[in-house]
């Protein structure tokens, strides 16, 4: 905690806040500070936050599992997401790599907010494959870390920022995870500050569902549906009126997304094209295509190919 009240004074905190207009610093008594992190048993003192402080406010279900998730496990980790964040929930994660991207990315194409706990300082994007995903997540949530700027990635800091991760949700869903995986840290976190704890079974043959299955063997819930998440939370969602819901009480519709993917998903069309033709052609800056193309590459809507080009994918 102190690392980070010296690190708020430093000359890098500041040139870093000065930096932007998007970078700011939630201290403790500050209205921004998320109302859930104040309840865990070691909350920061402060926040360094790149994008919309208020992303923070909206109640989210975190969503974790391995780094080398299968395909499967990936695609269900951003189905999961982009359906409940059509619903109202923002989705958590740490910016790693497999179902942490897929997550962030599914809450993306959902139209909704996505918030990224950094195991680093807010101007160290860690992995570096992320960049233009951490772009992406500032522009429409938001980036936030307890470590201050010039801070790079430390081993010791990863199992601590997931308590901030479990700390900012409502629930935290596991989607695979070997049974010495980060993701289970993130669950047992989630159990010690009382938060609910979902995990989604597989095969009993596969290595990446051993730590869901005990997980649910320790009391965690067994679900296989978005729809089983909401119908856990709905009381604790209907008081905070998070779920949009039609009369009914059925869903609502899904958000449509941004036209500036169809536009560059247009642009692209079905030939094989590089980064800047697509720039050309879309009238996006080249960091705007790059970001976007991530984004529909987690979805499967495009292909990476060889010479920095792409194809889209029926």
């Amino acid at each position: 905690m102190s690392r980070i009240s010296s690190g708020a004074r430093d000359p890098g905190a500041e040139a870093w806040l000065a930096a932007a207009p998007d970078h700011h610093l939630i201290s403790w008594d500050d209205p921004r500070y998320p109302a859930l992190l104040r309840q865990i048993p070691d909350p920061p003192v402060a926040l360094f936050v790149r994008g919309d402080p208020a992303c923070l406010a909206v109640p989210q279900l975190a969503i974790v599992g391995s780094r080398n998730a299968s395909p499967g496990g990936a695609a269900t980790a951003r189905a999961f997401a982009t359906h409940l964040a059509r619903c109202g929930l923002g989705i958590t994660s740490g910016l790693a790599l497999g179902i942490d991207a897929a997550a962030h990315a599914g809450a993306l194409a959902g139209g909704g907010t996505t918030v990224a706990v950094l195991g680093t300082g807010p101007d160290r994007i860690y992995p570096r494959e992320h960049v233009a995903l951490a772009g992406a997540i500032a522009a429409r949530g938001a980036l936030c870390s307890e470590f201050p700027p010039g801070m790079g990635p430390m081993r010791g800091n990863f199992p601590r920022r997931n308590r901030l991760i479990s700390g900012l949700a409502v629930g935290t869903l596991v989607v695979e995870a070997r049974l010495q995986s980060g993701a289970l840290i993130t669950a047992r976190r989630a159990i010690e500050q009382g938060r609910e704890v979902f995990a989604i079974p597989g095969s009993i043959h596969n290595p990446l569902a051993k730590g869901c299955h005990r997980l649910i063997r320790e009391g965690a819930k067994l679900v296989d549906s978005a729809e089983h998440i909401l119908e856990e939370l709905a009381a604790l969602l209907a008081s905070t009126a998070t779920v949009a819901a039609s009369p009914t009480g059925e869903a609502a519709p899904a958000q449509e997304r941004d036209p500036d993917y169809a536009r560059l998903l247009d642009a692209l069309g079905w030939d094989t094209v590089d980064t800047d033709t697509l720039a050309l052609r879309s009238g996006l800056t080249p960091a705007e295509v790059s970001s976007m193309l991530l984004i529909l590459e987690l979805e499967g809507s495009v292909q990476p190919l060889p010479g920095g080009r792409y194809q889209r994918q029926r």
